[in-house]
């Protein structure tokens, strides 16, 4: 994989991708799981009563751990992530709710917020391999998709589904392609297409073509909408072809009851 197509999908991975990789090569980052018992982290909390949104306690509860998808794992996200993501926008003004989902912010005025990264299966080394072995399982899991997961409550159904409403027109008005902006370095999505995609009570899934410097990359964006939740995913690879991230969506929406 060049040096540049890394870069590449990097930046267009915003907040998002330089917190996986340092996570995926070993790097510090607060698992949920690891904070408390693995009994009480995989326990699902109950749902926010219909038509009323969940506080930030509640949502930390309902929020994916460790314990809810097995050989992955499951980090917060880090201020540092957080001050990336405030930076990304894009070129057209229409593509804003497309960028906001893709770089750990929740649309509208939620009233909560938690954000979360879901690392891949690491692939791991048999024992007593050799060096080089070791390199290349630590390489490969940079090539699976890497998934941000961020939870969004409001006050109402109505107000969480304004959110999938503007995802939905974002897309549509966007299908053309869009530049993403990050710092100085900018990326270009040529194409967002819709995806199919069934969960919650609404949702809205897209498959963006991404240009890495004259190679083409896919990412993912998913958006489900669980009472006056709203789920937002975001899945890329490094190596630039990322898969629907199906089984992470599945997981988040069972535990939103």
């Amino acid at each position: 994989m060049r040096r540049t197509t890394v870069r590449r999908t990097a930046v267009a991975a915003s907040a998002v991708s330089l917190a996986l990789l340092m996570s995926a090569c070993g790097g510090s980052g607060k698992s949920e799981a690891k904070d408390e018992p693995k009994d009480k982290a995989s326990s699902s909390a109950p749902a926010a009563p219909a038509g009323k949104g969940a506080s930030q306690a509640e949502l930390e509860k309902l929020v994916l751990t460790d314990a809810d998808v097995p050989g992955r794992k499951v980090t917060e996200a880090t201020p540092a992530d957080l001050a990336t993501a405030k930076g990304v926008s894009a070129d057209k003004a229409e593509c804003k709710p497309l960028v906001d989902a893709m770089s750990l912010r929740s649309g509208g005025t939620p009233a909560a917020t938690v954000i979360r990264k879901v690392l891949p299966p690491a692939p791991s080394a048999a024992p007593g391999a050799s060096d080089e072995d070791k390199m290349k399982a630590g390489l490969g899991a940079l090539s699976g998709t890497l998934t941000s997961d961020t939870l969004g409550s409001y006050g109402d159904d109505k107000a969480a589904g304004e959110v999938i409403a503007a995802l939905k027109k974002s897309g549509a008005d966007c299908a053309g392609g869009f530049t993403l902006v990050s710092g100085s370095d900018k990326t270009k999505f040529a194409k967002v297409a819709p995806a199919d995609l069934t969960a919650g009570d609404e949702a809205v899934a897209f498959t963006l073509a991404m240009d890495l410097d004259g190679k083409a990359g896919t990412t993912h964006l998913v958006a489900v909408r669980k009472g006056a939740t709203v789920a937002t995913f975001y899945a890329l690879s490094l190596a630039g072809q990322a898969e629907q991230p199906k089984a992470v969506v599945d997981a988040q929406v069972k535990k939103l009851g």
